[in-house]
């Protein structure tokens, strides 16, 4: 059986499995007598990537088929730091997994930035999860993040950008009716701050977001980089996914449990 390497982000995490991604993901999320039910997103990551920090060499003896032949789920090779020490270049798909183990798998695109001067609002994912609004871009929002230099960084991040609406031009006056975030006035306020002080590039909206992410608020994709590589996962478009992802997007408006 083939052996995959995957790097859950929720929570974060190196495994091996004999699961392809569809049926690992389902697994995530639902475990083996579907009797747990929670959201899950995790990269694959090439198999042949080299590292000094990670236990790599075992993998083939430590995951193998259980002796009724079903296949090896999960094999955790690390916890910790996991995603400061993967190579970005090692990252393949990213799969997001709905509470009831629908798994929706996004392609590692080239970004380029928008013109349009808005405001911004990103949910962190990894390695650490605030809220954030800003007036940064998705690539100079991450520059900023994991720039060594600041007192407060991190060496790489996963992130989403989430949908702002009219907020993102007019935080005062536009109307807010079908953003689903809880303490919208709060939200309000963060982004009227970054207009009036534009010197502080950003506001932290939540300082530890907990639940899962509604998949309905994504405005673009996610995002992953450093100082040196980035890339942009984008989200399909409402058409596609009332389309060829129907099953996936149902499935992602309704909370299960």
């Amino acid at each position: 059986m083939k052996t995959f390497l995957y790097l859950s982000l929720i929570p974060e995490a190196l495994i091996a499995s004999m699961l392809p991604p569809d049926e690992f993901g389902n697994y995530l999320a639902v475990g083996t007598k579907k009797r747990t039910r929670g959201q899950a997103m995790f990269f694959q990551v090439d198999p042949d990537f080299k590292s000094g920090f990670f236990q790599l060499s075992d993998i083939e003896k430590r995951c193998v088929p259980h002796t009724d032949g079903e296949p090896k789920r999960s094999v955790y090779l690390s916890i910790y730091q996991v995603l400061e020490h993967t190579p970005l270049r090692a990252l393949k798909e990213l799969y997001l997994v709905t509470d009831d183990g629908r798994v929706l798998g996004l392609e590692k695109k080239s970004y380029q930035p928008d013109a349009a001067k808005e405001l911004h609002l990103y949910q962190e994912v990894a390695p650490v999860d605030p809220r954030i609004a800003t007036m940064l871009n998705p690539l100079d929002f991450c520059r900023f993040v994991t720039d060594r230099e600041h007192p407060v960084s991190v060496p790489k991040l996963v992130f989403a950008e989430l949908l702002l609406n009219g907020l993102a031009t007019d935080p005062i006056l536009a109307s807010d009716d079908n953003l689903p975030y809880k303490n919208v006035d709060h939200l309000r306020d963060c982004l009227v701050g970054l207009q009036e002080h534009p010197s502080k590039p950003t506001k932290t909206v939540i300082r530890s977001f907990q639940g899962d992410i509604l998949y309905r608020t994504i405005k673009n994709g996610f995002f992953v980089g450093d100082q040196d590589e980035f890339y942009f996962y984008p989200f399909p478009s409402q058409q596609q996914l009332e389309g060829e992802y129907f099953t996936w997007w149902r499935s992602a408006l309704i909370v299960h449990f």
